[in-house]
């Protein structure tokens, strides 16, 4: 049983030196929390930046830092000043940061930023694969290090590797204007398993992978060559209970024990017990949406003046990332409009905002939860907001309001709340009304299923849900109901093929033999194959069959001069050594004409489609249209064409980014065996990729050797990869 290794920018431990000792505390924020079921024991290590830097550490001082780290499972990734300027303040949060929160207009794709980003993503690679092992576990963590899975993978291939997302993943439209957006997907695409907080981030990700990579996406799998990668979601959790417990304990405080913060907010609750505390809690972050709040909440007091002196708005703006020019410029905008609301509602007795710049103790913030009626948390974008999580957790007697943005990812799972446009000022301030007025006992109805809820899906569920569904893609090969052709079972069927009397091969073309083109014309034979088949067909007792849905024309242009064997349109048409083709079967093209039509109008509906007619079939390809567009009108063809052919002679084949009209007593399974029973053969073999070549897998017999191209489900006795290793195992026929 392997380890796990956890990689995350900042590990979960703070550093500390002083008077040249080292100390190491535990951090508490929610990742930290959240892994404390995968951290722990002698079997798990986490790897990060401890958060100084190279010029911040005395030399003599490296090696007691280890040890301080060692004792908490961990190890640290060094990084100088510069490399921290241009990969985290620069790359991760001057451009990813924003582009991911749909900030489009404060991102900066800066070359020499990227380039830091990529050095310091191969440094945590090359810290990890210095650790790692084939059978240890890793699950890398955030934007910072989206391009680790795919770096560790091309030097630990059979390893497995989960990532997770703990911010949103924009729109396609937003995501395509990042220059290096393809070496993000690929790097992301190291990954055996992709974890995003809900499936919205996870839909905009694999609508992008379609189109930006041009990958085959089957419901949450990405089929990538030899791999299969899952995307999927896990809505994180917070520790209740440790929040649940430290309300109960607050409430058991007497007047002395509490703090002074609390003994505040006692003292204006007995000056007016009718006022409600609206609290807002957030880092310093434009996509925290402070200053929308602030303006929303200068509406609600024009609107519904009958509230002024009986709300006061707490709001608590923890600094972050203070160096950045866009925060700088929104610290200076809130402090203004704090200033300009206080200025102009403010009486003798009643300021309506208190403003709070600075992180506060755990103690202070259940302080802040257990004392406010309603929280007000609406960001206008937002990964998750473990915040609302937090308040609702602490509400031991199941009052209070969450007023809760639509834009975090939280409000998918917390219906219960009352969820607004954070951009709409009339619909917040009827919300703000109607939270105030809200009778207690459906303050307790909605909050009692949210605790329950939350209860139930703390973060140590979604860390174990998510480590589960990593081991259960990480078994999924030994689940397939073919077997991989390992080089042990190569080495066994080439013995069996040499030691056979009599051999025939059936040979796929397009997918497998081949790669794929947009222009199936301009994917034309290489030298290599031309040298491959010629040995195959040279050889004694072997024949040798091209078995394709091309058309006879293309098929005579490409290979007739070499007198392959060669069975062309799914089995309508049969040339031997070189003669002229010939019907293989008795089928009509009559129906062409009424066919026709109904593809030409959907080639006019979607761009980049074309037909390819053959003599008795009608193949609309749309290979070069938008992956999902296409996807949506192939849908909507099949449905016609259904329809349309009834019970005529016909069926519709639906391959690789193609649908064919073809007669339904024609298929590759009826022209493999009729060529099969024409002799006595003792080795047989058939190879394709795709559900046209599933007839012959099917139709053949049991002592049939059947390999399928690719990872999908198929009749195929074996797999292989990709179209290299096709050709690997062909070679081995000839060595």
């Amino acid at each position: 049983m392997g380890k796990t290794i956890i990689i995350s920018n900042r590990l979960p431990v703070q550093l500390q030196i002083s008077n040249g000792n080292i100390t190491a505390i535990p951090s508490v924020g929610g990742l930290a929390t959240g892994m404390k079921s995968v951290h722990s024991g002698g079997d798990s290590l986490w790897i990060g930046w401890s958060g100084l830097t190279d010029e911040e550490i005395p030399e003599e001082l490296e090696p007691e830092i280890d040890k301080a780290l060692a004792k908490h499972g961990s190890s640290k990734v060094r990084l100088n000043t510069a490399e921290v300027e241009g990969f985290y303040f620069g790359f991760s949060n001057r451009t990813v940061w924003p582009l991911f929160h749909y900030f489009l207009e404060y991102s900066e794709f800066e070359l020499a930023s990227w380039n830091t980003y990529k050095a310091v993503n191969q440094k945590f690679a090359d810290a990890i694969l210095k650790e790692a092992n084939e059978d240890d576990t890793i699950w890398i963590h955030d934007y910072q290090l989206m391009l680790v899975p795919q770096m560790v993978r091309e030097k630990r291939p059979g390893i497995s590797i989960g990532f997770f997302l703990h911010i949103p993943f924009p729109s396609f439209e937003i995501f395509r204007t990042l220059p290096w957006r393809r070496e993000i997907l690929e790097g992301l695409l190291g990954s055996d398993l992709i974890g995003f907080h809900i499936y919205d981030y996870e839909r905009h990700f694999l609508s992008s992978v379609r189109r930006i990579l041009g990958l085959e996406v089957s419901f949450n799998e990405i089929y990538q060559e030899n791999r299969v990668i899952k995307v999927d979601s896990f809505p994180m959790g917070i520790d209740y209970k440790k929040f649940s417990k430290a309300a109960q304990e607050h409430e058991q405080k007497g007047a002395k024990q509490q703090s002074e913060l609390q003994q505040r907010l006692n003292e204006h609750k007995k000056n007016d017990p009718e006022a409600k505390f609206f609290l807002s809690i957030d880092r310093l972050d434009y996509s925290k949406g402070i200053a929308k709040r602030l303006y929303a909440f200068e509406y609600f007091l024009n609107k519904y003046p009958q509230y002024k002196e009986k709300v006061r708005l707490i709001i608590l703006a923890v600094p972050s990332r203070s160096n950045v020019p866009q925060y700088k410029l929104l610290k200076r905008e809130i402090d203004e409009l704090v200033g300009r609301i206080n200025g102009e509602f403010s009486t003798v007795s009643w300021t309506p905002i208190w403003y709070f710049y600075r992180s506060m103790p755990f103690e202070n913030l259940i302080d802040l939860y257990t004392s406010s009626d309603i929280a007000w948390l609406t960001p206008l974008r937002d990964g998750m907001n473990l915040v609302a999580k937090e308040y609702i957790a602490t509400r031991t007697d199941k009052t209070g309001v969450l007023i809760l943005s639509e834009m975090a990812g939280s409000a998918n799972e917390m219906n219960e709340a009352l969820l607004i446009n954070p951009n709409n000022f009339e619909q917040i301030a009827d919300t703000l009304h109607e939270a105030i007025t809200m009778p207690p006992e459906e303050q307790q109805a909605r909050n009692q299923v949210l605790q329950q809820r939350l209860e139930r899906y703390n973060v140590e569920k979604w860390a174990n849900d998510f480590m589960q569904s990593l081991q259960a893609q990480k078994d999924r090969d030994a689940a397939k109901v073919s077997a991989k052709m390992t080089d042990a079972l190569l080495l066994k069927v080439s013995q069996t093929y040499k030691n056979a009397g009599k051999r025939l091969l059936f040979l796929d073309y397009d997918g497998t033999l081949a790669g794929f083109h947009n222009d199936p014309q301009k994917a034309s034979p290489d030298a290599e194959l031309y040298k491959l088949l010629d040995a195959l067909h040279a050889q004694e007792d072997t024949d040798l069959y091209l078995i394709s849905g091309r058309d006879k024309d293309t098929f005579t242009r490409w290979f007739l001069p070499k007198q392959y064997n060669m069975i062309v349109e799914h089995g309508v048409w049969i040339s031997r050594k070189g003669e002229d083709f010939r019907l293989l079967e008795n089928v009509k093209n009559d129906w062409m004409d009424k066919i026709r039509p109904v593809l030409e109008s959907f080639v006019d509906r979607t761009p980049g489609s074309f037909i390819e007619e053959k003599n008795y079939s009608l193949a609309w390809h749309y290979r070069k249209t938008d992956p999902d567009f296409g996807s949506l009108r192939a849908t909507e063809l099949t449905t016609v064409l259904t329809s349309l052919i009834g019970t005529d002679d016909l069926s519709v084949l639906n391959g690789n980014k193609v649908m064919e009209v073809k007669s339904s007593n024609v298929n590759k399974g009826r022209a493999s065996v009729r060529i099969l029973g024409e002799d006595s053969y003792d080795f047989v073999f058939a190879i394709g990729d795709d559900w046209t070549d599933e007839f012959m897998f099917q139709e053949l017999p049991d002592s049939a050797i059947t390999v399928k191209v690719g990872r999908q489900k198929t009749q195929a006795k074996y797999f292989v990869e990709n179209t290299g290793q096709v050709r690997e195992l062909l070679q081995s026929f000839l060595t």
